[in-house]
């Protein structure tokens, strides 16, 4: 990868961090572990990979994301308001009452959502939807989901990605974040997906697994992705959850709770440092 586009990105990717743990502190609610995991990816979607416009996001051509697990939407928010959706400020704002920014991702409310989602399982029902639609449209627009590993323990899920295969929806492209946690503990504890890859692959998937906070595997897989013909994709991102953050990091507890005070804080000068080495690079 382009030296200067990856630190493009690890910048944003700081950045989106920086937002999802001020919206779920303002929140003092919300989902920080799962957003923190997956902050490489968003920043990789919205500033290199998918077509969107922030002044047009209805446009019919447009890429789509869903976010499949939907509680994670404090990094999504924060991604998209970086990229000029919305104002940054909107996500102090998060799940307060009137505001834009819901505790779960809103299409009608919220510019850049493509689905509302938030039952686990059913984001990914809706991008393969979306996927079979572009394709009896004659449409060349690609359809990115991103599930959680804990989510695969819904069987929606595989119920999904059957369809996917069946009807070989190459311009599908799911990605896994794979953080080893969930709500009740460590996923391998609680109901364990693995083996995740044998898994999709019965589906009739191409798999790839990778690296989730590496901007040169990260690339390289969604490259490849583009050009798989006649089955869907998926690419399974080992992550950390709570990345950035020395504290949430690798804790179940982080799931789904708010920073008080004095966490907020720690987590702030923690990624400001972050940050500040990344612009000095």
């Amino acid at each position: 990868m382009d030296k200067t586009l990856k630190q493009k990105l690890k910048i944003s990717a700081c950045r989106i961090r920086m937002g999802a743990v001020e919206g779920v502190y303002n929140a003092k609610s919300g989902h920080p572990g799962g957003s923190l995991s997956a902050a490489d990816l968003f920043s990789y979607l919205y500033f290199k990979e998918i077509r969107v416009n922030p002044e047009n996001p209805k446009d019919p051509n447009r890429d789509r994301f869903v976010l499949s697990k939907g509680h994670t939407c404090p990094g999504l928010y924060a991604a998209l308001a970086l990229k000029g959706y919305f104002s940054e400020s909107e996500l102090k704002k998060l799940r307060h009452i009137g505001a834009m920014l819901q505790g779960h991702p809103d299409m009608k409310g919220t510019p850049g959502i493509d689905m509302s989602t938030g039952s686990l399982g059913q984001g990914i029902s809706a991008a393969c939807g979306m996927a079979l639609a572009g394709k009896m449209d004659g449409k060349d627009y690609r359809v990115y989901s991103l599930l959680g590993d804990g989510e695969l323990e819904e069987g929606q899920v595989w119920e999904a990605s059957m369809f996917a295969g069946h009807h070989h929806l190459d311009n599908l492209c799911l990605m896994v974040d794979i953080n080893g946690l969930q709500i009740d503990g460590a996923t391998a504890d609680v109901a364990g997906p693995e083996p995740i890859d044998e898994k999709f692959r019965a589906f009739g998937f191409d798999v790839q697994t990778i690296d989730g906070h590496d901007f040169d595997e990260i690339e390289k897989a969604f490259e490849h992705a583009k050009t798989v013909k006649g089955k869907p994709s998926v690419i399974l991102a080992k992550t950390v959850k709570g990345k950035g953050v020395s504290y949430m990091e690798n804790v179940a507890g982080w799931h789904g709770k708010a920073p008080n005070d004095e966490q907020y804080e720690t987590a702030m000068r923690e990624l400001k440092q972050t940050l500040a080495g990344l612009e000095a690079e």
